[in-house]
């Protein structure tokens, strides 16, 4: 993903797929990361790890897109073994306060270890098509809305986005 503060790259085998998140994770790339991750998941992949070593910062919005897919990985399939997991790879302190503060942690695997090899990664462009308006308001509402039913403490801190970002979207629709 090449938006103007991140870069993403993949490799997917064996129904693993480690995805690597350079910059700031942010409203922008988000969407192009929930559609990856979902259709990944969608083909049978069901161990994700995410490569934070070079991630600087998430966004709210990527927070909380991530906590969906987190919590969608989580819940139990009909064998009583949850759809999948999501592992994050060396998250720094700032990312680790975040997921904690929003009380979000307890959804991922937090790892450290060696930096995923980058011969096996492959670059995902943006798609300019994915990045309209109203995919981005609804994308950013869904996210905080998510942040907040995970955590009622979360709340307070986005209800005012979340009915901004509802209005925005009601005036576009």
């Amino acid at each position: 993903m090449n938006g103007s503060d991140s870069n993403m790259s993949v490799c997917a085998q064996k129904k693993e797929a480690w995805i690597r998140i350079e910059g700031r994770a942010s409203f922008s790339s988000s969407i192009d990361f929930k559609a990856l991750v979902n259709g990944l998941a969608d083909k049978g992949y069901n161990r994700f790890v995410l490569d934070l070593t070079e991630c600087v910062l998430m966004d709210s919005t990527f927070l909380g897109v991530l906590a969906g897919l987190g919590v969608k990985f989580s819940e139990a399939s009909r064998n009583g073994t949850p759809n999948g997991v999501i592992e994050l790879l060396n998250p720094n302190a700032r990312i680790t306060d975040l997921l904690e503060n929003l009380g979000v942690e307890h959804l991922f695997k937090i790892v450290s270890g060696p930096e995923l090899n980058t011969n096996r990664l492959e670059r995902i462009e943006q798609t300019p098509a994915s990045q309209d308006r109203k995919e981005i308001s609804r994308t950013c509402l869904e996210a905080h809305e998510t942040l907040m039913r995970i955590n009622p403490d979360n709340v307070p801190k986005f209800k005012d986005v979340a009915q901004f970002l509802a209005e925005d979207l009601k005036k576009m629709e």
